[in-house]
């Protein structure tokens, strides 16, 4: 497997993290590997790691790297490339010593910045995004070497992770895991201690926070998670036997300096989130609901099923699956499904999501066979294609949970599918890529077969409707409130100039968000409710217009003919008529019934 090479073993690698004494936003990290035979060695940070989808180099982040050997002597490091550092006297080496500098500081110089929840913050004193990957390597043949990793740090800062603290010092922690692949899936955040927990269906939840202004607590947020994680458990049943789970909330001030990439990064046992600390608390609540529902699925797939691909990943040569529509595409739907299944959303609203994503898909290549885009998701014109994971994927998740409810007469669904794949195959034992159709095929029935083969593996773009026939729906319309910055869901109705001001576009008519308060064509869009706006933070702005209810006070600064003025009025949301669906066929209610209901 390329540079990893899970071959070979050999002692511990220790590593020490010191969070002491950081000068410049910079760590110091030393590794001590034990004994190496070789007479040259590399040691690589990761290009990519799982869950991704992107080149993303963090080597970019790490600066002076050493080696030295028993007597305190220099050895020669060269650099391999922007990830790797090749070692001469390797077999004389007894530590490597570097720093790494943090992603989330440098984001705005970037054209292809790394994404926010796989990055690095560090904040002497504050805050320390320890995403273990950004700070810790391996060996060349290496990677299936226990780590036992050494923290220190200041005694006010807390480190939220699913990892066990086996040193009960206040100011050290010490982990062990058996692998380097296993160590890339628990990060730690440390910060001072904001954090609520709570037991699950047998799984114990912590949710920690670090919100920089102090404008968020974890105590904020805990119910809507705690309802919403509640309901996943008892949705999944058995299928899942994690004891331990943790949700690191890192709320971004805003600042250039800080976070902007907003989402979250999977892992086994743990969901990496970052979100704008400006967000109303219901909102960002609602959010965080969405958004951990999707990140938490991922415990059954790729995690309880997965192939080589993810069993061995190789962190610098990495080699993707077919399979994205699995591992992304049945988490996202489920992330969905529960929530009807569970009483937090109803059945016009699961429709709507549904018809959401299916408008989504089309904007993509409608023709290009899922596996072949999933296994090339790295390169063009492939990576372009990747977020339609999210979309396309989810609605070949929801076909075939079709296909099964139909075939089996309501009595079994995807996620006994699901259920049955992690039985058969599970943690440790991956499954090759071009077996799992037919496996999927013998455990469920042809028709799952012909359509994964038709579908996904081949060029035919999915006709909905006769999906959703079968369980008696058909397509119907509906009014759903628009956003006051666009047209048609679409096309933005404010551009910016070159001075950074928003203004209303000329060149379209404005909707009535608009025209209801006396906003003109050309108007400059200076600030809304007492807060400048430009294009610096205008993202901001757009978070902000996402919690705007109807009939809310609201006040904007514009300028009009070179003259600033402030109006204010009522918000008036613009309505879209959009394609959704809904039952219409009585006939199919059970069977309806036992698909969204279980």
């Amino acid at each position: 497997m390329g540079s990893l090479a899970y071959a070979q073993k050999g002692g511990d690698i220790k590593v020490a993290i010191d969070l002491n004494n950081i000068k410049d936003d910079k760590v110091m990290v030393t590794v001590t590997p034990g004994a190496i035979k070789e007479k040259t060695i590399s040691y690589y940070i990761p290009k990519t790691v799982p869950g991704t989808y992107s080149d993303d180099n963090y080597g970019q982040f790490i600066e002076q790297v050493k080696a030295y050997d028993k007597k305190g002597k220099e050895l020669t490091v060269t650099k391999g490339d922007e990830n790797s550092w090749n070692i001469d006297k390797a077999n004389k080496m007894v530590k490597l010593t570097y720093l790494v500098n943090d992603s989330f500081d440098n984001e705005t110089e970037k054209e292809s910045p790394i994404f926010s929840p796989s990055g690095s913050n560090i904040l002497a004193g504050e805050n320390i995004m320890l995403n273990t990957h950004a700070f810790i390597g391996y060996f060349t043949g290496m990677g299936e070497n226990a780590y036992d990793v050494t923290v220190t740090h200041p005694a006010e800062l807390w480190g939220a992770t699913s990892l066990v603290d086996l040193n009960n010092s206040n100011t050290v922690d010490e982990f062990k895991t058996s692998r380097y692949l296993e160590l890339t899936e628990y990060p730690i955040m440390y910060s001072k201690p904001d954090y609520t927990t709570f037991a699950a269906e047998g799984m114990d939840i912590t949710i920690a926070v670090y919100s920089p202004n102090h404008k968020v607590t974890a105590k904020d947020i805990t119910p809507m998670m705690e309802k919403t994680m509640r309901a996943q458990k008892k949705f999944l049943g058995a299928i899942n036997a994690n004891k331990k789970y943790t949700v690191l909330v890192y709320l971004s001030s805003m600042e250039e300096d800080d976070a902007s990439g907003f989402g979250a990064l999977e892992h086994p046992t743990c969901t990496t989130v970052v979100m704008p600390e400006t967000m109303p608390i219901d909102d960002l609540a609602e959010q965080l609901k969405d958004i951990v529902s999707h990140e938490f699925f991922h415990i059954v797939t790729p995690l309880s099923v997965h192939s080589k691909e993810i069993q061995f990943f190789d962190f610098n040569a990495p080699q993707m699956s077919e399979h994205l529509w699995m591992y992304e595409g049945v988490t996202e739907y489920f992330a969905n499904l529960f929530q009807i299944n569970q009483g937090l959303i109803d059945e016009e609203a699961f429709f709507n999501r549904m018809a959401e994503k299916i408008d989504h898909a089309s904007q993509f290549d409608d023709t290009m066979p899922f596996t072949v885009m999933s296994k090339n998701v790295l390169k063009a014109p492939y990576k372009d294609q990747y977020r339609n994971v999210y979309e396309k994927g989810a609605l070949i998740a929801m076909c075939t949970d079709i296909l099964i409810r139909e075939q089996s007469e309501g009595q079994k669904g995807i996620l006994d599918l699901m259920r049955d794949l992690s039985h058969t195959y599970g943690n440790n034992k991956p499954f090759d890529d071009n077996e799992l159709f037919a496996k999927i095929t013998e455990l469920t029935y042809p028709q799952v077969g012909e359509f994964l083969k038709t579908y996904v593996a081949g060029d035919t773009p999915i006709p909905y409707e006769e999906y959703f026939a079968k369980m008696g729906v058909t397509a119907a319309s509906t009014s759903i409130p628009g956003n006051p910055f666009l047209k048609g869901m679409r096309e933005p109705l404010v551009g910016v100039d070159q001075s950074k001001t928003i203004f209303v576009r000329p060149d379209i008519e404005p909707n009535i968000f608009f025209t209801s308060l006396g906003i003109q064509k050309g108007d400059v869009l200076l600030g809304f409710n007492d807060k400048d706006y430009n294009l610096d933070n205008i993202n901001e702005l757009v978070m902000s217009s996402m919690s705007w209810k109807d009939g809310n006070d609201i006040s904007v600064k514009i300028k009009r003919d070179g003259k600033e003025q402030v109006v204010t009025g009522k918000i008036q949301l613009p309505k879209e008529e959009v394609q959704s669906w809904k039952a219409t066929d009585s006939s199919k209610t059970a069977l309806r019934e036992a698909w969204l209901k279980g």
